[in-house]
């Protein structure tokens, strides 16, 4: 597979692990049972995506990336489905875990 493809499906990983944590809020402590199927289903395949991106994309990288995305995909859900706005350090922290993010991908080594 080539990089691109991997990449294609890490984002379809951080798309499901987005998905799932916010199933996981609405699951209420997985009292409920069609946000708590539904967070199953989504952590399932979301770890099946990441196991086809480590199959080319080393496993740090793989998962430096997936953890840092779905970071922040999930605080963007937290502001506009539960309304939960990050204050200044917040956003200083997601900044650098971004940063992070692009120096893994950018300027580390793959192999």
């Amino acid at each position: 597979m080539s990089n691109i493809i991997a990449y294609v499906v890490l984002i379809l990983a951080v798309i499901l692990g987005t998905a799932a944590n916010g199933f996981a809020k609405g699951a209420n402590g997985f009292t409920l049972f069609i946000p708590s199927i539904l967070t199953a289903l989504t952590i399932i395949g979301c770890m099946f995506a990441l196991s086809i991106v480590m199959k080319t994309i080393p496993v740090g990288i793989t998962y430096a990336s997936f953890a840092g995305l779905c970071i922040i995909a999930t605080t963007i859900v937290g502001v506009y489905r539960f309304n939960q706005m990050p204050d200044l350090y917040t956003l200083i922290g997601l900044t650098l875990i971004v940063s992070g993010v692009l120096i893994v991908n950018l300027l580390g080594k793959t192999n």
